[in-house]
């Protein structure tokens, strides 16, 4: 399982795996030519379906001598003139630019949209300041360029601040106002968990559609390519407190004699280090984490469904839970803190990076939404992923459309209509037990907000409506109002009980529980998983 990414990475030479070659399709350069008017998701499906009927060849990545040896910071020091911005001189709502090809090879194949046609936008070295490296460009010929990235003016009227950011290995992140980079999104995830080898398909060519004076999203088209799918992509970005990206997609499975075990659309990759639910003696930050918990909406196809929150945990070991349903409203990694005190870093201002929102706009139908989490002794690495996984696959030679929308949220974020959790936080106070009880007890204290307990007469009566496996029991729930800040508290204990055969390992704990007013929901699921 393949997850982890370098901090340096996520924020600049994050392409790690994203195709040298050319196209390999010749269709694309009589595409090249053609009208803007006939571009389409359409085209850019016909050259997916086209790259299916060839073997896939992996890319060479092989780069010039005087890049391969670059370490991370020479390769930061390569900067891209801001006078050889795409759109620039036209002072349109959006510009463009590109990264440079770093020490792994990594390219994409750019192109321009234009009411003129469609044409490539060739490498050009003297786009690039290149610092203070000594490098001889004009003997590379043309390398194609590391990702692409995306300006509008989110915060300034004056001024453009990156938008969106496309590189390698399909990942793609963007910013809604007042927010810095935080998780990221990718094209698909596949067999991200279990015994197979991940595969990550990459995005080898994009195309940006020229926008106009009067506004609107900014459009652009990707080619996916992998050994077992290639795939057709539009992203419509649409800018804002809360920037949206639609994705509108068709996947295309190739014939091979490696299925695959689990499609994972919609991805979403994040970082949780510690938090609130499982905090790092030392550190005098009380919590690090880009996501702090995965939310998720059912839908019961009836104008009902579930609402569940997952706090997020840096695992010992590698952990894979899944949400089966049969149909899904939305489901994303959210950032529901946002106060500055909760991190107390001034450099990262972990309050700051967005949530997202993941709407689709299909009908995705019966599947299971997954989530990954893995361990990471620090910030650097992305250690949690979530997706959608559908419980059926499309044959190979079948293609899948797919549409949905991810917004990137900050303070107004997607919450469950009635109540949702505040804050978890795992750990015994005061107690009369023993070492030996208080060792097979787990006492959680939940709090709650929402309108339906705001609406609670100051009487109210309220459960704590909890369950867990059969290999616990609950020892106490309790709700009751705190005292100080009027909200609504639960406090949960359980107790793990031993295995019938001493001989077997314990097993994971599974815990829900909500708040219940005359057998009226009140708030959202929480749910969690015991590993220790």
């Amino acid at each position: 399982m393949q997850l982890f990414f370098r901090l340096s990475q996520r924020f600049s030479d994050w392409a790690p795996r994203a195709r040298l070659a050319a196209l390999a399709c010749a269709g694309a350069m009589a595409l090249a030519t053609a009208p803007a008017h006939a571009w389409s998701l359409e085209d850019v499906a016909t050259l997916a379906s086209q790259r299916t009927q060839t073997p896939f060849k992996e890319a060479s990545h092989a780069v010039p001598a005087e890049l391969a040896k670059m370490d991370y910071d020479d390769y930061r020091d390569i900067r891209f003139k801001p006078e050889s911005t795409l759109w620039r001189a036209d002072k349109l709502p959006y510009e463009a630019n590109f990264f440079h090809v770093g020490r792994h090879g990594d390219s994409v194949r750019v192109h321009e949209i234009t009411p003129a046609g469609v044409k490539r936008v060739p490498y050009d070295p003297a786009k690039f300041n290149f610092g203070r490296n000594k490098l001889s460009p004009k003997s590379w010929g043309d390398l194609g360029y590391g990702g692409v990235r995306a300006f509008s003016n989110l915060n300034s009227p004056t001024y453009k601040d990156e938008l969106i950011v496309f590189s390698g290995a399909s990942y793609f992140r963007a910013l809604g106002t007042g927010q810095l980079y935080g998780l990221s999104a990718r094209g698909l995830a596949v067999d991200t968990a279990g015994p197979a080898k991940e595969e990550f398909p990459r995005f080898t060519d994009f195309w940006l559609e020229k926008p106009t004076t009067e506004g609107g999203p900014l459009t652009i088209y990707a080619l996916m390519d992998s050994e077992r799918m290639t795939g057709a992509y539009r992203f419509d970005v649409k800018p804002g407190e809360q920037t949206v990206t639609e994705v509108h997609a068709r996947i295309f499975m190739r014939a091979t004699d490696k299925p695959v075990t689990t499609l994972g659309l919609a991805p979403l990759t994040s970082m949780f280090f510690f938090g609130e639910n499982q905090p790092r003696p030392g550190d005098f930050r009380p919590e690090v984490h880009d996501s702090d918990g995965l939310m998720i909406a059912t839908d019961d196809g009836k104008g009902g469904g579930e609402w569940l929150w997952r706090p997020l945990q840096n695992p010992a070991s590698p952990l894979v839970t899944s949400f089966s349903m049969k149909s899904l409203k939305g489901f994303g990694l959210m950032q529901r803190d946002r106060a500055f005190k909760s991190y107390e870093d001034t450099e990262a201002r972990y309050e700051l990076r967005p949530s997202a929102w993941v709407t689709p706009l299909n009908d995705f139908g019966a599947g299971k939404v997954e989530l990954l989490q893995f361990a990471t002794p620090d910030e650097t690495h992305d250690n949690v992923a979530a997706y959608w996984a559908p419980e059926k696959l499309p044959a190979p030679g079948q293609s899948l459309d797919l549409a949905y929308q991810i917004a990137w949220q900050g303070k107004n974020q997607q919450l469950p209509p009635n109540g949702w959790v505040t804050q978890s936080r795992r750990g015994t106070g005061y107690s009369k037990l023993g070492a030996d009880a208080l060792g097979q007890q787990i006492q959680f204290v939940i709090d709650f907000a929402g309108p339906a307990l705001d609406a609670l007469p100051e009487n109210a009566k309220v459960e704590a409506i909890t369950t867990a496996s059969a290999n616990a029991r609950v020892v106490e729930s309790l709700a009751y109002r705190n005292p100080a800040t009027g909200a609504w508290r639960m406090t949960l204990r359980v107790e793990r009980l031993k295995p019938a055969n001493a001989a077997e390992p314990a097993q994971p704990v599974e815990l829900r529980a909500f708040l219940q007013h005359d057998k009226q929901t009140l708030s959202e699921t929480w749910t969690n998983l015991i590993t220790n």
